[in-house]
């Protein structure tokens, strides 16, 4: 730390940053024998010459002085959350103390909640910091403390002097004020941070950690630490943090905007190339909406001026016509809502060339929009025709209703009733019963607002989408006899409903066969089952003959022991070339909790279950013999069994299906952005990455940056040696956020996976905890001090005990894209995400904002999650 640089300067403190301490030089200690050094790096304290000469023994403080050279360090201590004005922020903290406190007096239990500081989390930290503030005051606040003590309790949180904010800090830990912190002590501060940021297993370890943080501050083995040595620990942590991250030249990014395309320089002409720019980025999307539109539009208009010119209309007029076209849109839509839902025939389709005309990582909205499509087809075609057409018919006169409709009812004029007791009537209003049951239930919305108590529960979400959906194959039937028994007309080659849907309905229905035909067929040995603490079930299981797939890709996996119709999707975890089939399942609903209660019943029987334990991690690892075990077959892969042990439930499963992730080769840089179990697309990706990229470094700079890889994924692991050059991603960078510590135990392994294999470093992860608080809160100081400890001394991280390690709160996705575009410039970066659409407009916003102002172009994908 140079402090001679800034002498001469005007004393000046900048708002939130620690005026320069005046300090002596400092001197590196030699290590005795019994004293610990962190590997591949110096002891993080050192001792400061002469230091003690200027701080008072027992006092812990130190005197700030002014300059502002290295005061960078501890600039981002703080304990309240501010944005905007401070003046501005301290009006909702006066209005809720007249909101809580009683006879002019805030009590201690209210504090937290007055200041910002609400949740049952953070409440004792809040108390705590009451008291420190009331010793630091010298107050007596058994009664609470008034308005006016509030506002200095206040000036002193929000204080310019960061010095005074850390002082706070320690006198929080400094319970008895004499200056030094025990070992106790510092326990005691560990176990409150912990709990109010909801890290029940750094909790369980803060002796370990508060004996870490003492055998680090405390070389002289005195038994306490003082503030000095805290205040050091927080700025080298904070230069270390510093010193890693990757440093972007001001030069660079000026040269990243020079680059800007001329079109994206003027707000007139960047609006023009902005909606170009969105046209292009949604042309497919565009002309299959439009076509679609178009074929619909052309479809009614054609039956309306048809049923123009026919005697019919000479008594129900243009309601006929209007019935009659919304029937004709309503039977192609019948017919084209089942295309998308098709899955393997648009997996196959997904390696040719309509790859690149038809959007197909969007079936299902566009399922949905054809089946808005039928929703208005069929409210049009029923309403027109109970409320204009046969009114119309009853009401004509007799000779009228003779010579021009009279044939059609043999010669008798039917009443209102007959014309709904008609075949026509009574299957037209069972089929607008079921549609109406099936699209409402099918409502995302819908199925998870709704919270049923106890078995009915069972009857709300995925269960009532798929068993309602089930009574469309009647709906099917009931449409077309209601289209084969028309009323007005005789010739059955002009009865078009079955000529629309016969085909889409026969490929479905070869679809469901083939997928009966392989359960029975291709049966999936369950190889391996871990049971994490974290609700999640890890299968790994044989691949079954000719299942050929992806990176990226996903399946629909059948446990019969619970259900004989329910399949659910699951993204692949395993890459192409391992030779096992793995998913990794988050226990949310009712069949995936019954399913991972099996698993773990399975468990708790067998005598071969292994409880793997790594710091605080818990996983139940267990093999056991499976129901298709055969002794001779599979004697090698399963390993021998006791023929008495209990046997795994039966697995089925359909597929591969193609997802958005398997178009990661396209892009030289991705952006992969996993929400809690949404990383499981990615870690299929991660792997095959990391394989290619070992592939080409051990073939040599000879292979120009493409991995030699077969022509076809299927082609690879039939033995097909057929080989091409394709291009493969130089770099990815994976962002995990989880708001559950819980969820490390099965991210773990993955995390450790990928480190292990990934020598060339082409794996950037970043994992985030979101309950934690941010890096410089108060309420998370201690755990960012106890985490960087651990990882400079052990490698090891506190909260996932693996050896990346994770950043707390959510990340600055600006300062990410940001990065990306300045380190990647003229670079396509494939974004690829899979969580809650939270995330998902801000996403897409900032894809377009850079690619519109840099050189770089971002690409946004989603999964359907």
């Amino acid at each position: 730390m140079n402090i001679s640089e800034n002498e001469g300067k005007e004393d000046v403190p900048s708002k939130g940053v620690l005026q320069n301490i005046d300090i002596d030089p400092m001197v590196d200690v030699p290590s005795s024998s019994n004293e610990n050094v962190l590997t591949g790096t110096n002891n993080i304290v050192r001792r400061r010459a002469g230091f003690h000469g200027n701080v008072p023994s027992g006092t812990g403080k130190v005197e700030a002085r002014g300059g502002g050279g290295g005061g960078g360090g501890l600039k981002g201590l703080h304990f309240l959350n501010i944005k905007g004005k401070e003046s501005e922020a301290w009006k909702p903290m006066e209005k809720r103390f007249h909101q809580y406190a009683v006879e002019d007096r805030l009590s201690r239990d209210d504090f937290g909640t007055c200041i910002g500081m609400g949740g049952r989390e953070s409440k004792e930290f809040a108390g705590q910091l009451f008291d420190a503030l009331c010793r630091r005051r010298k107050l007596c606040a058994a009664d609470g403390i008034t308005i006016v003590e509030l506002r200095l309790f206040w000036e002193d949180l929000t204080s310019e002097d960061t010095e005074s904010r850390l002082q706070i800090f320690f006198d929080m830990c400094d319970k008895n004020g004499d200056g030094k912190l025990s070992e106790d002590e510092v326990m005691e501060v560990i176990i409150l941070s912990a709990s109010t940021n909801k890290l029940a297993n750094l909790k369980d370890q803060a002796a370990t950690y508060a004996a870490l943080i003492m055998e680090e501050l405390d070389p002289d083995h005195l038994g306490y630490i003082e503030m000095w040595q805290l205040e050091t620990l927080l700025r080298e942590m904070v230069m270390v943090e510093t010193e890693a991250k990757p440093k972007i030249s001001k030069r660079t990014q000026t040269l990243a905007k020079a680059m800007i395309p001329r079109r994206y320089r003027n707000p007139m002409s960047k609006f023009t190339s902005t909606t170009i720019e969105l046209v292009y980025e949604n042309w497919r999307k565009i002309w299959i909406i439009g076509l679609w539109l178009a074929v619909n539009v052309g479809l009614f208009t054609w039956k309306y001026r048809q049923y123009q010119k026919n005697s019919l209309y000479k008594i129900m007029g243009r309601c006929l016509c209007f019935a009659k076209g919304a029937a004709e849109t309503l039977k192609f839509n019948m017919a084209l809502i089942l295309i998308p839902v098709c899955r393997r025939g648009l997996t196959a389709l997904r390696s040719t060339f309509l790859s690149n005309l038809i959007p197909f990582d969007d079936n299902i909205n566009f399922h949905k929009l054809i089946a808005l499509g039928i929703t208005v087809g069929t409210g049009i075609h029923g309403i027109v025709h109970l409320a204009c057409d046969f009114p119309r018919l009853i009401s004509c006169p007799h000779d009228r209703f003779m010579d021009i409709a009279g044939p059609y009812f043999k010669y008798k004029q039917p009443s209102y009733m007959d014309l709904v007791k008609s075949i026509p009537g009574i299957t037209g209003i069972i089929f607008v019963v079921i549609m109406a049951f099936s699209f409402t239930l099918a409502l995302n919305s819908l199925r998870r607002s709704i919270n049923l108590p106890g078995p009915l529960k069972n009857w709300i979400g995925f269960n009532t989408f798929w068993y309602s959906h089930q009574l469309l194959a009647l709906a099917y039937i009931l449409f077309i006899i209601h289209g084969f028994f028309l009323i007005f007309q005789d010739l059955w080659y002009k009865k078009t409903t079955w000529m629309y849907v016969s085909v889409p309905v026969l490929l479905y229905a070869s679809e469901r066969l083939v997928t009966i035909f392989r359960e029975f067929s291709h049966p999936v040995c369950v190889i391996k089952a871990i049971t994490y603490t974290g609700n999640v079930l890890a299968l790994y299981m044989t691949k079954p003959p000719g299942f050929k797939y992806e990176s990226g890709m996903y399946l629909f996996l059948k446990c019969p022991d619970l259900s004989n119709f329910e399949w659910h999707p699951f993204s692949i975890t395993s890459a192409p070339g391992d030779e096992y089939l793995s998913v990794h399942i988050r226990a949310l609903g009712d069949w995936t909790t019954e399913l991972r209660n099996i698993f773990s019943k399975v468990s708790s029987q067998v005598q071969t279950t292994q409880t793997t334990r790594k710091g605080s991690l818990v996983r139940i690892e267990t093999r056991v013999r499976p129901k298709t075990y055969d002794p001779v077959e599979d004697f090698d892969k399963l390993e021998e069994f006791d023929p008495k042990q209990p046997v795994y439930p039966r697995i089925v499963l359909k597929g591969p299906f193609g997802a958005p992730a398997q178009n990661y080769t396209k892009y030289d840089i991705l952006l992969l952005i996993g929400l809690g179990i949404g990383a499981t697309p990615f870690i299929s990706v991660a792997k095959d990455i990391i394989n290619h990229i070992s592939k080409k470094y051990a073939e040599g700079p000879e292979s120009g940056g493409h991995v030699r890889r077969r022509s076809s994924l299927g082609k690879l692991l039939s033995g097909d040696h057929v080989e091409v050059n394709t291009k493969t991603p130089e770099r990815a960078y994976f962002y995990w956020l989880t708001r559950e510590q819980g969820s490390f135990e099965w991210f773990k392994g993955v995390m450790d996976d990928i480190a292990e294999c990934d020598q060339h470093r082409v794996i950037e992860m970043h994992t985030y905890l979101t309950s934690v608080y941010e890096e410089g809160d108060a309420r998370s100081a201690l755990i960012t001090m106890v985490q960087r400890l651990q990882h400079a001394k052990n490698g090891v991280d506190v909260v996932s005990q693996s050896r990346i390690r994770t950043h707390f709160s959510r990340p600055n996705w600006r300062k990410v894209f940001s990065d990306l575009a300045a380190a990647h410039q003229s670079s396509r970066i494939g974004v690829f995400y899979c969580g809650t659409p939270v995330l998902i407009k801000t996403l897409k916003n900032l894809c377009l904002e850079f690619s519109l102002n840099s050189s770089t172009r971002f690409q946004f994908h989603k999964e359907n999650f």
